[in-house]
């Protein structure tokens, strides 16, 4: 992969960050997290847009929200479905400086950092940059990130350990990011920092459909991406996606990820 390719980029990219977005628990993680109505909101990593337009109504009346994604495809996305008033879209890198936007109440970092192995504390104190003195900083991102499942054969479980392992050394993903980010907002001097560790991508019984189409991209995407083997499997990857699919589809199977998600508020100078 070329540096700073995003490891999901695909034709149905979109749709897929469409689909998996849970609008509850958006809406449960942001009141958590303490934003509220007035508020100047940045949406770092915004995707195809449905988190900012979220985020806007629940800083209304009078709040804006800004969106950053480096795809200029799901900017224009975004820009086409989800535009309203004090709500502005940007495609920016996350490494270059964000001030000239302005300053934020708020600055909202769900699911980005896990793409982001080397750079991601970087890329939060960049953001930081960009927060007012008191202002709020949530960091949400996942732990063993796709590697936690009952039902599955050993060699089902060794190759994805393999992948996830390859995806960290040759893609920049970082599977384990969710139990550094209170230690990065420790670290750049953050106050009344707050913790909350729950589940993700808990599945069980009848499949969802938005699950399966979720999880059937990543299997598709991620191991092309840095072309892995499948030594495990003499069919190779045919018959690592037909195991895949039938455990998946399996209603006694059991899959989950921990999400952890750390707030804390910026100093006043």
């Amino acid at each position: 992969m070329q540096k700073n390719e995003y490891l999901m980029e695909n034709s149905d990219e979109t749709l897929r960050l469409e689909l998996k977005t849970d609008r509850d628990t958006l809406r449960h993680q942001a009141v958590w997290a303490g934003i509220r109505p007035g508020m100047r909101v940045a949406d770092i990593g915004c995707g195809s847009g449905v988190t900012t337009a979220l985020l806007h109504d629940l800083v209304q009346p009078g709040g804006a929200v800004v969106g950053l994604d480096l795809s200029q495809q799901r900017i224009a996305h975004a820009e086409k479905q989800y535009s309203r008033k004090n709500v502005q879209f940007h495609c920016r890198n996350l490494l270059q400086p964000l001030t000239d936007l302005g300053t934020f109440d708020f600055a909202w970092v769900r699911f980005v950092l896990e793409y982001f192995l080397a750079e991601s504390f970087d890329i939060v104190k960049n953001i930081s940059r960009a927060i007012k003195p008191g202002g709020t900083l949530c960091l949400i991102d996942l732990d063993y990130n796709c590697l936690s499942h009952y039902g599955i054969s050993k060699r089902m479980e060794k190759t994805l350990f393999e992948i996830m392992l390859g995806l960290q050394q040759k893609a920049d993903f970082d599977p384990y990011v969710g139990r550094k980010l209170y230690s990065y907002l420790y670290d750049l001097g953050y106050e009344d920092i707050k913790v909350e560790v729950s589940g993700h991508h808990v599945i069980y019984g009848k499949l969802r459909q938005a699950d399966s189409f979720n999880w059937m991209k990543k299997v598709a995407i991620a191991p092309k991406r840095i072309g892995y083997s499948f030594p495990e499997y003499e069919g190779g990857y045919e018959e690592f996606l037909e195991e895949f699919q039938r455990f998946f589809t399996d209603p006694r199977r059991f899959t989950y990820s921990p999400i952890i998600s750390c707030r804390g508020r910026k100093v006043k100078s």
